[in-house]
């Protein structure tokens, strides 16, 4: 079974209803039953600051991570604040590197043979801008990027109606939310059956 984990990096807590986790959980049901699917909201768990995979007593990232270690589909949602991606977002992707020195079986970076995607949200400019940020983060610690893999969905310039109140039913984000899921599925089963080669990326 293909196992999915997707990091929300919304500002709301799981009290909270989240426009990226609507756009997360429509992803998700192009896979059906084929792919074992979490969504982790990361703003509740007390992660640290820093690059390490392990800051210490009360870090909450060490069990996110561990959902990471297992996973090999990992998709990283954001809203967008003032055209950029969210602060949580910015300090997964420094969490994610500061466990990129940790190694698989045959001696390649950790993230080796998993694939990545993004999801993004917001009622202004910058979806592409923070896709290509959070994807190129993710292929230069080792995740694979398959082509399409950034879904999103963005309202007129200033304030207006969210993604659950006015995006479900917009026929260009449905159809790169399929891209996407399709796309990270095929690659996650073309990974598990045929490995990235240990010759010429092991690290020393």
């Amino acid at each position: 079974m293909i196992r999915a984990v997707f990091l929300n990096c919304t500002l709301k807590a799981s009290t909270e209803p989240s426009n990226t986790e609507a756009l997360i959980q429509d992803v998700i049901k192009y896979w059906g039953d084929q792919v074992e699917s979490e969504i982790v909201r990361v703003v509740d768990h007390d992660v640290a600051f820093g690059v390490t995979d392990d800051e210490g007593d009360g870090d909450g990232w060490p069990v996110i991570f561990e959902k990471v270690k297992q996973a090999d589909i990992v998709v990283i949602g954001t809203p967008l604040w003032l055209g950029e991606k969210s602060s949580v977002a910015t300090q997964v992707i420094e969490r994610l590197y500061g466990g990129s020195a940790l190694t698989n079986d045959v001696g390649q970076a950790i993230y080796y043979n998993k694939v990545g995607g993004v999801v993004v949200t917001g009622n202004e400019d910058g979806a592409k801008h923070a896709s290509a940020s959070i994807l190129y983060g993710l292929s230069h610690i080792g995740f694979t990027i398959p082509p399409n893999v950034d879904a999103y969905w963005v309202g007129e310039a200033g304030p207006g109606p969210s993604y659950i109140e006015a995006g479900r039913e917009n026929d260009f984000t449905k159809r790169h939310a399929q891209f996407l899921a399709h796309n990270l599925l095929h690659l996650a089963r073309m990974l598990k059956e045929h490995p990235i080669p240990a010759e010429g990326n092991v690290m020393e």
